[in-house]
């Protein structure tokens, strides 16, 4: 009898291709989405017929932060692992509408939470986000950084999360692992993050903004690596003796945005018009993952370089978004 994987957020990017390689290895996956217009709805519809052609998959349209429909759509289910990446994106977005965040990654966070401490499973795996660093200034990262003073709302609330999780962890001995990602793009990517926003803007002949005059790196990382990682870690729970840790998952290899836009402009074969602005609220300078705890526990060997990765996502791009049909 295969192993069930409860997957929230299975419409979203990081989650959608999770499902999809876990699916692909055998296991049996639940999928809750609430499908919300923050971006493309179509996108996800798309993402969605996938898993969904998959007769080990099944779907609950739902709403992380309805605990009564939450536990309702999920009534009678018993899974082994649960890998939670439903949330509210988006930093700057956090800035416009806060309530949003309140909602989905505090309260929808505490549903799952409590499903998990009412339903016992083997390991208990969140999204939190490179972004609880705020401007730590000691690289690359390492998860024993205070991350005490976060620049976003957004950042605040996966912070919280992990208190969250840890509260539950010592309380009711809940085996959870927290991953603080780093910049994931790729295939079927959100829309409203850098690689999509500016390969749109290539491919349409725009103008493509960049904050900070260009004084800005990240640890871009692909998806198929942040997949890889996620997955050998599942069936690597916490011990009895730490309950509840968090890591760095990303590529370990910061780059520049100017380098990242240069290989973008090479893989559509156009340059794109520059718009040179200050950095925005709730932004960071850099981001640098220290990722050898992740490495020690699972042998996370991130395979994809930025050339390639970009390569592979601009060929995905103009296929999907054929005739210049762009989201």
């Amino acid at each position: 009898m295969s192993e069930k994987v409860l997957v929230t957020g299975c419409a979203g990017f990081i989650g959608y291709h999770t499902a999809l390689e876990l699916l692909r290895l055998g296991y049996d996956v639940i999928g809750v989405d609430n499908i919300n217009d923050y971006y493309s709805i179509k996108l996800k519809y798309d993402r969605l017929a996938q898993l969904k052609s998959h007769a080990n998959f099944a779907f609950h349209k739902v709403d992380i932060d309805n605990t009564l429909a939450f536990n309702s759509a999920l009534a009678g289910q018993s899974c082994d692992y649960v890998i939670h990446l439903a949330a509210q994106a988006g930093v700057r977005y956090s800035i416009e509408n806060p309530q949003a965040y309140g909602r989905s990654n505090l309260m929808g966070f505490l549903t799952v939470l409590e499903w998990v401490r009412n339903n016992p499973v083997k390991h208990f795996v969140y999204a939190s986000s490179s972004s609880v660093y705020g401007n730590e200034t000691s690289v690359p990262f390492g998860t024993d950084a205070r991350a005490a003073e976060p620049v976003s709302l957004y950042a605040a609330t996966k912070r919280a999360n992990e208190l969250m999780a840890s509260s539950y962890s010592h309380l009711y001995d809940v085996p959870a692992t927290g991953l603080r990602f780093f910049t994931v793009y790729g295939p079927y990517g959100r829309p409203d993050m850098a690689p999509m926003k500016f390969a749109k803007q290539i491919m349409e002949r725009g103008q493509i903004d960049i904050y900070n005059h260009g004084k800005m790196c990240r640890d871009f990382t692909y998806i198929d690596d942040i997949v890889a990682g996620v997955t050998k870690l599942l069936g690597k729970p916490t011990s009895a003796e730490r309950r509840h840790r968090v890591l760095n998952i990303g590529r370990g290899e910061p780059v520049n945005l100017m380098e990242f836009v240069e290989l973008l402009e090479t893989a559509f074969g156009h340059t794109v018009k520059k718009r040179y602005l200050p950095m925005q609220d709730g932004d960071v300078e850099r981001t640098w993952a220290d990722v050898s705890e992740l490495q020690a526990i699972t042998g996370y060997a991130p395979q994809t370089d930025i050339s390639t990765g970009i390569t592979a996502f601009a060929q995905w791009y103009k296929n999907y978004y054929a005739h210049g049909q762009l989201a």
